[in-house]
């Protein structure tokens, strides 16, 4: 069974192995080096100051929990004009891709941005060869807003970036409260 819900710093080592596993093995992140745990609380504690999610994926079998995927957005920018702007960040554990564990994570995060106030969530995706990721935006209604080309060096190669982004609850429709 899967659950959704918001992280706990107990599930700080794991939400640390997932994401270094993919800075080690993948394309979705520019990082070269792994975070270390008290990296990873940092960034974690800076989200969770700004009144922002930072969701777990929890698979529960046999009694046993285990922390399979995690996503947070944060302000896109720093500047005060991006404050209704924010990137979403999505990992999952190789057992979990392909099951619809990050689909599920990105509707509950879209759902927490916008009560906290986010009215445009933006994919900024590693790699244009990065299908999962596109695809899970893309089925979340994330339209594409273009690609950055040859961006980033990683594993000997120039990686592009994928711009998407999807409006939340009232948009650009109305002024911010």
């Amino acid at each position: 069974m899967l659950m959704i819900r918001p992280s706990a710093d107990t599930d700080l080592p794991a939400i640390t192995a997932i994401y270094a596993h993919h800075v080690l093995n993948g394309t979705g992140t520019f990082e070269v080096d792994p975070p270390s745990l008290d990296d990873m609380r940092g960034r974690r504690a800076d989200v969770l100051s700004k009144g922002l999610p930072w969701l777990v994926a929890v698979a529960k079998e046999n009694g046993e929990e285990s922390v399979i995927g995690y996503a947070y957005c944060n302000w896109f920018k720093p500047r005060p004009a991006y404050r209704f702007s924010a990137e979403d960040s999505i990992y999952l554990s190789p057992e979990a891709a392909g099951k619809g564990v990050g689909r599920t994570l990105l509707a509950e995060l879209m759902a927490q941005a916008q009560r906290a106030g986010v009215r445009k969530l933006i994919a900024v995706i590693g790699d244009s060869a990065n299908a999962g990721s596109i695809a899970v935006h893309t089925s979340a209604g994330f339209q594409s807003v273009g690609v950055l080309k040859s961006s980033g060096w990683k594993f000997d190669k120039w990686l592009d970036v994928v711009l998407m982004d999807k409006f939340l609850g009232e948009a650009d429709a109305s002024p911010p409260v």
